[in-house]
């Protein structure tokens, strides 16, 4: 029997639809959030934040759904991993799931310490170090780190997803683009973050409206 690399064959995917699903609900969710607060703080000293109550709640909303798109990210996760199975790359693998849990650990500190600053503005009399040092920090983990671990779980999805031809080829490699985008410029371009929701999302539609090669000697 030659050995040859592993194919991922439909039958490893009786639930490649719940993934799909789960990285739908993600991509939508985590899209909506990161626009309302980029619109709301495209502009922004502490003064004109404080009176504008708008601007307030459009944020509050935007960190009500990151709850939910968390939950969703972690499923498609859990069942993306479950369905790789045999075929499954241990390097990758680890790089895949750490990436994605470093990087929804993240989020959810970002949206506290946001829930946090917006419940100091809604008080009043806000320190404006205090507040700047808030935003810096929030940017900082968000913009740079969590976007950095974005990347990389980008990568390993794709590397994974081309060795398996799990996924077409054209959208691996665009998730190597996406990755490359978030690794250079996630923290000087904010809108720029909006790609890694956008792939996955793209992603989950491709697995669920598309099936996985079968091939001869891999239907098991």
């Amino acid at each position: 029997m030659s050995a040859q690399s592993p194919v991922l064959t439909a039958r490893f995917w009786r639930n490649r639809r719940s993934a799909a699903i789960a990285g739908i609900v993600f991509g939508v969710l985590l899209l909506a959030s990161l626009t309302m607060t980029r619109i709301a703080l495209s502009e922004g000293n502490l003064q004109s934040f404080e009176a504008d109550a708008q601007r307030r709640t459009l944020i509050r909303l935007s960190l009500h759904l990151v709850p939910f798109a968390g939950i969703a990210f972690l499923w498609f996760i859990g069942v993306i991993r479950d369905q790789l199975g045999s075929v499954e790359d241990r390097l990758f693998s680890t790089v895949f799931l750490g990436s994605g849990l470093l990087f929804l650990a993240m989020l959810f500190v970002g949206a506290v310490t946001t829930t946090s600053m917006m419940e100091m503005l809604a008080e009043g009399n806000v320190n404006p170090d205090v507040y700047a040092f808030g935003r810096s920090s929030t940017q900082t983990l968000i913009s740079v780190y969590a976007m950095r671990m974005a990347a990389v779980f980008t990568l390993s999805v794709s590397t994974v997803g081309l060795r398996t031809a799990a996924v077409p080829r054209w959208v691996a490699v665009l998730g190597y683009l996406v990755a490359l985008v978030l690794l250079l410029a996630a923290g000087e371009h904010r809108w720029t973050q909006l790609l890694f929701p956008a792939w996955v999302l793209l992603v989950s539609v491709v697995i669920l409206v598309t099936r996985p090669p079968i091939r001869a000697g891999n239907t098991g």
